[in-house]
Protein backbone atom coordinates (compact mmCIF):
# COMPACT_ATOMS: atom_id res chain seq x y z
CA UNK A 1 0.00 0.00 0.00
CA UNK A 2 1.48 3.57 -0.71
CA UNK A 3 2.49 5.79 2.40
CA UNK A 4 0.22 8.49 3.63
CA UNK A 5 1.69 12.22 3.26
CA UNK A 6 0.49 14.32 5.86
CA UNK A 7 -0.28 18.05 5.16
CA UNK A 8 -0.46 20.06 8.40
CA UNK A 9 -1.27 23.61 6.54
CA UNK A 10 -2.11 24.27 3.30
CA UNK A 11 0.55 26.81 2.95
CA UNK A 12 3.30 24.00 3.76
CA UNK A 13 5.48 22.70 0.74
CA UNK A 14 6.61 19.49 2.46
CA UNK A 15 4.67 16.78 3.70
CA UNK A 16 5.24 14.21 6.66
CA UNK A 17 5.55 10.59 5.61
CA UNK A 18 3.51 8.30 7.49
CA UNK A 19 3.34 4.05 6.95
CA UNK A 20 5.94 2.02 7.86
CA UNK A 21 7.56 0.59 4.12
CA UNK A 22 10.44 3.07 3.08
CA UNK A 23 10.31 1.43 -0.28
CA UNK A 24 7.25 2.60 -1.52
CA UNK A 25 8.08 5.01 -3.90
CA UNK A 26 4.02 6.89 -4.67
CA UNK A 27 2.16 8.55 -1.44
CA UNK A 28 -1.71 7.59 -1.74
CA UNK A 29 -1.95 11.16 -2.63
CA UNK A 30 -0.01 10.50 -5.91
CA UNK A 31 3.22 12.31 -5.00
CA UNK A 32 6.17 10.66 -6.22
CA UNK A 33 8.76 9.53 -4.08
CA UNK A 34 12.70 10.57 -5.04
CA UNK A 35 14.52 7.15 -2.65
CA UNK A 36 13.70 5.93 0.29
CA UNK A 37 12.25 8.25 3.31
CA UNK A 38 11.83 7.17 6.96
CA UNK A 39 8.76 7.21 8.74
CA UNK A 40 8.21 10.80 9.72
CA UNK A 41 10.63 12.39 7.97
CA UNK A 42 9.75 14.97 5.40
CA UNK A 43 9.48 15.27 1.77
CA UNK A 44 9.08 17.84 -0.32
CA UNK A 45 6.02 18.63 -2.38
CA UNK A 46 6.79 20.94 -4.89
CA UNK A 47 10.19 22.15 -5.37
CA UNK A 48 12.24 24.22 -2.98
CA UNK A 49 14.90 26.76 -4.45
CA UNK A 50 18.15 27.00 -2.75
CA UNK A 51 17.85 29.74 -0.04
CA UNK A 52 13.87 29.21 0.21
CA UNK A 53 12.50 28.62 3.51
CA UNK A 54 10.89 25.19 4.14
CA UNK A 55 7.73 25.37 5.64
CA UNK A 56 6.09 22.99 8.03
CA UNK A 57 2.80 23.82 10.22
CA UNK A 58 2.70 27.48 7.89
CA UNK A 59 5.94 28.45 9.19
CA UNK A 60 9.64 28.38 8.62
CA UNK A 61 11.67 25.35 10.34
CA UNK A 62 14.48 25.73 8.05
CA UNK A 63 16.15 26.88 4.82
CA UNK A 64 16.81 25.08 1.84
CA UNK A 65 20.72 24.39 1.25
CA UNK A 66 20.07 23.73 -1.76
CA UNK A 67 17.82 22.91 -4.73
CA UNK A 68 15.53 20.20 -3.31
CA UNK A 69 13.20 18.44 -6.06
CA UNK A 70 9.81 17.55 -5.77
CA UNK A 71 9.49 13.66 -3.98
CA UNK A 72 13.18 14.28 -2.42
CA UNK A 73 13.48 13.64 1.38
CA UNK A 74 14.05 17.12 3.07
CA UNK A 75 16.40 16.52 6.03
CA UNK A 76 19.66 17.56 7.69
CA UNK A 77 21.72 16.90 4.44
CA UNK A 78 19.96 19.55 2.50
CA UNK A 79 18.63 21.96 5.07
CA UNK A 80 20.40 24.42 7.78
Amino acid sequence: MPRTALTVHPGDNVVTLLDFNVDDRITQEGLPLIGSIPFGHKAASRDIASGEPVIKYGVPICVASRAIQIGEHVHVHNCR
